[in-house]
C-alpha cells in the first residue's frame, strides 16, 4: 500500500484529530518522498563566532535598558510566548505545565504569577500566550478555565500535528497497528501564532515586543533590562546564550557563510568540533512583534529518528532557532547561575527535584512568589 493509500484509509477519529491540529498531508508526502536522501547537515563554510558577535548588558547600561523595558511594559507593548506543546512524555505522560514546580505551584501557575507581578509593578499585564499541542491543549485549556486568572490576558494556540514514518517508507505503526501522531517541534510557533491571529491583533493594538521561552525554563522571565536592551538594538531578533558546563550540548552560535546564526549540532559539518564553542542557545528569543507577525520563509524540516515501541520511527521537525538563519539576530550572553540565572531547565522529575531550591530562590528574588 502506498503512503497516499494509507493516508486515505486513516480512521475517521484520527482524521478529525489531525484536521483539528492543521495536519498538512501535502507536506508529509513531500518529506516522505525525499526521506532516504535527507541530509540535516548544512553546506558551506561554518566557523566559530567572533568575540564581537557575542554581547552582554554592561553594568553601566543596565539601568538605562531597564527604564526602556519598564516603559514598554507599562504601555502594554510586551507579550510572553511560552512553548507548552510537545508530546507530554518526559514527565511520565503528565503535561509538564501542570506539574508542581515550587511550593505547590505548577509551571503554569508560576507563569501566571510572573505576569501578575509585572502588572503589580507597572500597572499593565503583558499578554501571555501558550503554544500547546494535541497532547497538551485540552488539559491546559481545562486548567486555565479552573484557575482564577484575575483578568490576566492569557490565550492558547495549538501547534500542528503530523504522522511518523517507517524507515523503509510508509506510515509508522505502533504495537497495535495504529498510525503514530507527533508534534513537529517548536519551529511550528510562527506559523501557529499567525494562524491564531494573536500576534497580528497585538501589533495592530500597538504591541512591539515578544519573548519566546520554554515552559520548563523558569529562569527565562520577562526582564525589563533585557527588553530594553533588545528594543535599543537594531536587529529584530535577540537570542540568549549561556556558558557551557561540562558536556552540555545544544544549538550553538556560529558563522555560516559569514552570517552569525544558531545551528544545532546535528546540522554542523562533520569536520566542525562543537566542543570548541563554549556557549549555547537556551531557546529563549526576543523578537520584534511586527517581524513575527509577517515572518514567512521556507522552514527546514529535519529528519529525526525516534524509538517508539522498541522500533525505529522517522519524524520531521522544525526548530525556532532557524529564525536566525533568515533574520538579523543579536546574541546576548546571560547568567546561568545564582539569583540572576536565565537558564533553569527541567526535563524530567529527577532534574526538577535537583533544581527545585534554585528555582525557588529565583522566583522569590524576582517577586513571583513570596516566602
Amino acid at each position: 500500500m502506498t503512503l497516499e493509500q494509507e493516508l486515505a484509509s486513516l480512521p475517521e477519529q484520527l482524521v478529525r484529530r489531525l484536521n483539528r491540529y492543521a495536519f498538512d498531508e501535502r507536506r508529509l508526502r513531500e518529506l516522505a518522498a525525499r526521506s532516504a536522501q535527507h541530509d540535516n547537515r548544512v553546506q558551506g563554510d561554518v566557523e566559530p563566532m567572533q568575540d564581537a558577535d557575542l554581547e552582554s548588558i554592561s553594568s553601566a547600561d543596565r539601568d538605562t535598558c531597564r527604564q526602556v523595558g519598564l516603559a514598554a511594559l507599562s504601555r502594554g507593548e510586551c507579550a510572553l510566548v511560552v512553548l507548552a506543546g510537545g508530546m507530554a512524555t518526559r514527565m511520565g505522560g503528565v503535561v509538564k505545565a501542570l506539574v508542581e514546580a515550587v511550593d505547590g505551584r505548577t509551571f503554569l501557575d508560576l507563569r501566571l504569577a510572573e505576569v501578575a507581578a509585572i502588572r503589580h509593578s507597572t500597572g499593565r499585564a503583558p499578554a501571555l500566550w501558550l503554544m500547546t499541542s494535541a497532547s497538551t491543549h485540552d488539559a491546559l485549556e481545562a486548567a486555565l478555565a479552573d484557575l482564577n486568572r484575575d483578568g490576566l490576558p492569557v490565550a492558547t494556540f495549538p501547534q500542528t500535528l503530523s504522522l511518523r514514518l517507517a524507515p523503509e517508507g510508509g506510515l509508522f505503526r505502533d504495537a497495535e497497528g495504529r498510525a503514530s501522531p507527533y508534534a513537529p517541534g517548536h519551529g511550528d510557533l510562527p506559523e501557529a501564532l499567525q494562524r491564531s491571529g494573536l500576534v497580528q491583533r497585538f501589533v495592530t493594538d500597538g504591541g512591539k515586543y515578544v519573548m519566546i521561552a520554554n515552559i520548563d525554563n523558569l529562569g527565562a522571565t520577562l526582564d525589563p533590562a533585557i527588553i530594553g536592551w533588545h528594543l535599543s538594538h537594531a536587529a529584530p531578533v535577540s537570542c540568549e546564550l549561556v556558558d557551557k558546563v561540562g558536556s552540555d550540548r545544544g544549538g550553538i552560535p556560529v558563522r555560516w557563510d559569514g552570517r552569525p546564526v544558531i545551528l544545532e549540532e546535528f546540522r554542523l559539518p562533520e569536520a566542525f568540533d562543537p566542543a570548541g564553542v563554549r556557549v549555547f542557545n537556551t531557546n529563549t528569543f526576543h523578537v520584534d512583534a511586527s517581524e513575527l507577525a509577517k515572518l514567512d520563509f521556507d522552514w527546514s524540516f529535519f529528519r529525526v529518528e525516534k524509538t517508539v515501541d522498541d522500533r525505529k520511527a522517522v519524524q520531521f521537525e522544525r526548530l525556532i532557532g532557524e529564525m536566525t538563519s533568515h533574520i538579523d539576530t543579536n546574541f546576548l550572553r546571560v547568567p546561568r547561575s545564582g539569583s540572576e540565572s536565565r537558564f533553569l531547565p527541567v526535563k524530567d522529575p529527577a532534574e526538577l527535584q535537583a533544581r527545585g531550591p534554585e528555582i525557588r530562590t529565583v522566583m522569590l528574588e524576582r517577586g513571583i512568589i513570596r516566602s
